[in-house]
């Protein structure tokens, strides 16, 4: 995290310790449910491109066995 980055943080949970019980379990909420959206938007992404991987034959299916293999030689 950049500097001007953690002092925005910082600003955002003082002003965060500012509102109301309800208001923060709203926003814990309103985080929660971006964090989901943001955690499936890469999800998808990355599907994306190992599908567009596999279809251009950058890739090839691997058993379990197989990548274990690899890893360990």
């Amino acid at each position: 995290m950049k500097r001007d980055e953690t002092n925005s943080f910082g600003e955002i949970l003082e002003a965060a310790d500012k509102l109301s019980l309800e208001e923060q379990e709203e926003l814990i909420d309103v985080l929660s449910r971006r964090a989901a959206d943001r955690r499936r938007d890469l999800l998808a992404r990355d599907i994306r491109k190992a599908r567009r991987e596999f279809k251009e034959a950058r890739v090839r299916p691997s058993t379990p066995d197989d990548i274990l293999s690899e890893i360990h030689s």
